[in-house]
């Protein structure tokens, strides 16, 4: 049989051979004549070493689980983490196919599954951003497509992502114009969100295929100024600028003669704005 000895600061498993063996002498002497009295000698018969020895092992084995779960956790910082990536399933995987669909960079369904093409579609997104093409839609990419949390610091028809990606635009498209000319740009934006003839979101009109230049090119990439996403609250806010103008062109950069036939509405800065 064992004895299972223990006290405030240690355990003791010994293997008893005689009442009145050196063993058990020793062990007696080790603990001190003060303190035996806070110690409890229980006895554990041999059938049940084999249980005793499972539930050491057992303890053992969460204790290792509980560590590598904490570690895997940890392998993602609590403010980078990943929202959607290959693998993820449900209602965000499909706005986010919805939105690709949209832009043209999605074929697919919008099942909720997040495949191989989903993953491709939202490579070429990165690609054609200037962001990392990881596969990966985290907040920033997500700001980029234009889907995000209400944002109470504009209309509240307007999320956070719309208010960064319209600043963006304005930032890229009106850089050394004035403040109006600034809005003026914002404003024939949500001018064409609620024109027919143009898609019915921000990201909808900005990424459309030839609508903006700016998209493709290197500065894309550079964060919106504060001034740039005051004038994209204003333009939210309904001041407009442009006399609700569809589109613009400056005149001394300007090519086709499409553009140059439009209905002018106002002139501001370099820009032109026509209906």
């Amino acid at each position: 049989m064992f004895f299972l000895i223990s006290g405030t600061n240690s355990l003791y498993l010994v293997k008893h051979i005689s009442r009145k063996s050196e063993n058990t002498k020793n062990i007696y002497k080790k603990i001190g004549r003060k303190k035996r009295k806070m110690w409890k000698v229980l006895k554990v018969r041999s059938g049940a070493k084999s249980t005793l020895c499972a539930l050491l092992a057992a303890v053992l084995f969460f204790s290792g689980a509980f560590v590598l779960k904490t570690v895997s956790f940890r392998d993602v910082p609590p403010n980078e983490a990943v929202l959607s990536r290959y693998g993820s399933r449900g209602e965000e995987v499909r706005q986010i196919q919805k939105k690709l669909k949209s832009l043209g960079y999605y074929k697919g369904e919008a099942d909720g599954i997040f495949g191989a093409a989903t993953r491709s579609a939202v490579v070429a997104f990165q690609k054609n951003c200037g962001l990392a093409a990881d596969g990966i839609v985290g907040p920033k990419t997500l700001l980029y497509l234009g889907l995000g949390d209400a944002s109470g610091s504009a209309s509240s028809a307007y999320s956070s992502s719309d208010v960064y990606l319209l600043a963006k635009l304005i930032a890229a498209e009106a850089r050394g114009e004035s403040y109006t000319g600034q809005v003026a740009v914002g404003a024939v934006v949500l001018n064409r969100v609620q024109h027919a003839s143009f898609p019915d979101t921000i990201s909808g009109v900005i990424y459309q295929k030839g609508a903006f230049s700016c998209v493709t090119d290197s500065n894309w990439s550079v964060e919106p100024t504060d001034t740039a996403k005051k004038a994209a609250r204003d333009a939210m806010n309904g001041w407009d600028p442009s006399g609700g103008a569809i589109y613009y062109y400056n005149p001394r950069t300007a090519k086709s003669a499409w553009i140059r036939s439009r209905p002018v509405i106002a002139t501001i800065g370099n820009h032109v704005f026509c209906a």
